[in-house]
C-alpha cells in the first residue's frame, strides 16, 4: 500500500510546527557584527584568523574520517598499495 500526502506550507511555518527557534534576528547580529569588524579592520582584516576556530574543528573531523576509513580498508583484508585481497 503505497499512501502519498502532500503538504503546502513554507519554511516558516514549518518551523514553527516543529517548535525550532527563529535564529533569524541572531544570524542577522552576527552577519551585522562581522561586517563591521570586516570594515573597521580593513587593512588588517585576515579571513583566515576570523575563521579559524571553525576550520580547526572541521579539519579534525576530516582526519579522523580519513582515519576510519583506513582502519574499514585494513580490516576488509586489501593492502593499501595494490588494492588486492590478501590470501589467508
Amino acid at each position: 500500500m503505497n499512501i502519498k500526502l502532500d503538504i503546502d506550507m513554507s519554511p516558516e511555518e514549518l518551523r514553527r510546527l516543529l517548535g525550532l527557534p527563529d535564529v533569524e534576528p541572531i544570524q542577522r547580529e552576527m552577519l551585522d557584527k562581522l561586517r563591521k569588524r570586516m570594515v573597521e579592520g580593513v587593512d588588517e582584516y585576515d579571513p583566515l584568523k576570523l575563521l579559524q576556530p571553525y576550520l580547526t574543528g572541521t579539519l579534525a573531523s576530516w582526519d579522523l574520517v580519513q582515519k576510519m576509513i583506513s582502519v574499514a580498508g585494513k580490516s576488509t583484508g586489501t593492502t593499501e598499495a595494490s588494492g588486492a585481497r590478501n590470501e589467508k
